[in-house]
């Protein structure tokens, strides 16, 4: 997958972009088309629309045979090895002048001990602030929509494991128990690991929360599930091949919910068919946002739109973009940008109040030509 950086090239009024990071950078990684743990430089030069790099003895024989670089160089080309600071950054003012490059621009967290070191060598060194690349990789191609799609199947996968639990539970003293023992948000989400890790997939965290916990939409949840209550279980898992993620939130409750909480599911599913409804290609993540307020307000539910103090209700925007990150460009949200084929985004709706639970459906979508194709392929039922 070649990307097309023909923005980036229109962005740049210096001779290169040049990142210092390692691979767990989006934007390294994506620019690079290389994967290593320990930091290397990812010079592109705007002029010959090349990317170069610059990586340890350790790195090189990889790079040479993964990356998509036009060029990769070692640290001792340069006779460095394991030298003090101000050797590592003579070395890559010699990189930066072989390949002419005199000016950069970097990103905005580029370490500032080697902007330094560079403009102490008569490089002109300047931060960009309009996150160009990742707005360049917010727009995916064919292949990393296909990258996507194929995490989100393993993602169905986790979800179909988690929801079997609760079906198979049953209610003692007043909370679910499955093959004797009780079963808990920590038992859950090791089974959804489970699932992800022997389809080549993993993740740093997964939201099992039942009850007062599912009612913070960033609480991982803890401790015994419970019948007639919402259980939001949320799992946004990474491919190990491919880096790419997908995300998928669904709520149930085992045995009868209150009635509060089935109005809100019912909203929540209302107020995600109207978000749907509003991607096109020329609407805004605004535009999108606002549909699920104009649900939720209608219907007498506080949302943030509607008054930015409140700690009840719809408390959070409505999707992201997601890709390489879990979250990335473009924002559903108020100043969300405009929506072009190609991006990737969840639609994410929800509610929430601790004396009641919380409520939220989540789908993942790529925006098309004509709308949108919803990547998820998963059932939605409440009550189990």
């Amino acid at each position: 997958m070649d990307p097309d950086l023909s923005e980036l090239d229109s962005f740049l009024d210096s001779d290169g972009y040049l990142i210092d990071d390692d691979s767990a950078d989006s934007d390294q990684r994506y620019l690079s088309g290389f994967d290593a743990h320990d930091p290397f430089f990812t010079l592109y030069d705007g002029e010959n629309g090349e990317t170069h790099l610059l990586v340890s003895g350790l790195e090189y024989g990889r790079a040479r045979k993964e990356s998509r670089a036009d060029s990769v160089s070692r640290y001792s080309d340069y006779d460095y090895q394991y030298g003090s600071t101000e050797e590592r950054h003579r070395m890559l003012a010699d990189f930066l002048a072989d390949h002419d490059v005199s000016s950069l621009a970097v990103p905005a967290r580029f370490p500032l001990a080697t902007a330094d070191g560079l403009r102490e060598r008569d490089i002109e060194v300047a931060a960009e602030t309009d996150d160009v690349l990742t707005t360049i990789r917010a727009v995916k191609t064919d292949a990393e929509v296909d990258h996507i799609r194929e995490a989100q199947r393993a993602n169905e996968r986790a979800m179909e494991r988690a929801e079997t639990l609760l079906r198979e539970a049953t209610v003692e003293d007043g909370l679910l128990v499955h093959d004797g023992r009780e079963l808990t948000s920590e038992r859950v989400r090791r089974e959804i690991e489970i699932e992800l890790l022997e389809r080549d997939h993993a993740l740093d965290e997964t939201i099992v929360a039942c009850g007062p916990d599912a009612a913070d939409p960033h609480d991982r949840g803890s401790g015994p599930l419970r019948p007639n209550e919402t259980i939001v279980i949320d799992i946004f898992p990474k491919s190990k091949e491919s880096n790419y993620h997908a995300d998928m939130t669904r709520t149930f409750s085992v045995g009868e919910p209150a009635e509060t909480a089935r109005e809100w599911y019912e909203l929540t599913a209302e107020a995600k068919g109207a978000a749907l409804d509003a991607i096109e290609p020329g609407a805004t993540g605004e535009d999108v946002h606002d549909a699920v307020c104009d649900v939720y307000e209608e219907a007498g539910l506080p949302t943030l739109r509607d008054d930015p103090s409140t700690e009840t209700g719809f408390i959070h925007s409505t999707g992201h973009g997601i890709g390489l990150d879990v979250h990335e460009l473009p924002r559903l949200a108020p100043g969300g940008e405009e929506l072009e084929p190609g991006h990737v985004i969840t639609v994410e709706p929800g509610l929430y109040d601790p004396e009641v639970g919380g409520v939220r459906i989540e789908d993942l979508v790529v925006v098309t030509e004509s709308g949108y194709e919803n990547l998820t392929d998963y059932p939605e039922e409440f009550v189990l």
